[in-house]
């Protein structure tokens, strides 16, 4: 489950990561092992929280359509 301040420091490290203070990470509704990333209104993608082996990690998923890159 991602807690409150798994997502503060996910967004903190995203923000700081692409130079780009524009970016929330929410939780979810309906799910407690991902949240979601947006830039300002903007959906990007979901981050999964990853702890089935002994470490800890996240998973950021993007997709990006085809007509995005017209």
């Amino acid at each position: 489950m991602l807690k409150p301040t798994e997502i503060a420091k996910l967004e903190a490290y995203l923000q700081k990561t692409f130079k780009l203070p524009a970016i929330q990470v929410k939780a979810r509704p309906q799910k407690d092992d991902s949240a979601e990333v947006y830039i300002g209104e903007e959906f990007i993608g979901v981050i999964f929280r990853d702890d089935e082996d002994e470490d800890l990690s996240y998973n950021f998923q993007m997709a990006i359509l085809e007509f995005d890159l017209a």
